[in-house]
C-alpha cells in the first residue's frame, strides 16, 4: 500500500502532517477490536456531539452524514442515552493522558488509527482500551437479562454484532446506567 499524507489545520492542530501506512479500517493490532467504527460512534452523538466539528474534512464525509454533531458546544442530548458522561479535556491533560499529536485525546487517536495512521502511541492506547472490558463486565452484572448477550440489533459496519436480532428489544437495553453505557461507546464498545 502506498503511504497516504494528511496535513491537519483545525482549532487544535495547524501543519500537522501524518502518514497512513494502513489501508483504512484494516490491519488493526489483534488486541485491538473495537466494535464500533468511528462513523458509528459519531451517528451514536459521542461526546455531547462537539467532539468533531472543526475537523471534519481530515476524515471521510461518510462519517459525518448521519453524525449527530452540535456546532456551538457539547449537547447531552444528542448523545444516544440523553446524559454527559464526559469530563472536560482540561481534566484529561491534568492526567497525563493526551498524547501531544493527538491533542483531542483517544477518540481522535481511534479515528487516525482507523484511517490507517500507525503511531508510537498506539501500545498505550490499545492498552488503555482494553481497560474498559471492566465496564463492560459491570454492565453484564447487572443486565436483566443476566445473557452476557449484546441487545444491539444491527449489523455494524465490522460486522460482528447482529447476534441478538431474535430480541424484542432495539438497540440497547435502556434500564441499565446510561453514564456507564456512554463511557463504552466513547471507547467503541457496543454498550449492551
Amino acid at each position: 500500500m502506498k503511504k497516504r499524507r494528511v496535513e491537519v489545520n483545525d482549532r487544535m492542530q495547524s501543519g500537522y502532517v501524518y502518514f497512513c501506512t494502513e489501508p483504512i479500517g484494516k490491519n488493526f493490532d489483534p488486541d485491538f477490536e473495537p466494535e464500533l467504527t468511528p462513523k458509528e460512534m459519531l451517528e451514536l452523538g459521542v461526546f455531547g456531539g462537539k467532539y468533531m466539528t472543526d475537523c471534519a474534512g481530515e476524515f471521510p464525509a461518510s462519517w459525518f452524514r448521519k453524525a449527530k454533531l452540535s456546532p456551538r458546544r457539547r449537547d447531552p442530548k444528542v448523545n444516544y442515552f440523553g446524559v454527559n458522561a464526559s469530563v472536560p479535556l482540561s481534566v484529561w491533560r491534568r492526567k497525563g493522558w493526551i498524547y501531544h499529536e493527538d491533542p483531542r485525546g483517544w477518540f481522535q487517536w481511534y479515528c487516525r488509527y482507523y484511517m490507517g495512521r500507525r503511531c508510537p502511541d498506539d501500545e498505550r492506547q490499545i492498552k488503555r482500551w482494553r481497560a474498559m472490558r471492566r465496564h463492560l463486565a459491570q454492565i453484564k452484572k447487572h443486565c436483566p437479562c443476566r445473557s452476557g448477550k449484546p441487545y444491539f440489533t444491527g449489523p455494524t459496519t465490522r460486522g460482528r454484532y447482529n447476534t441478538s436480532a431474535r430480541s424484542p428489544r432495539f438497540f440497547f437495553d435502556t434500564t441499565l446506567d446510561s453514564a456507564l453505557r456512554t463511557n463504552n461507546i466513547c471507547a467503541g464498545y457496543v454498550a449492551l
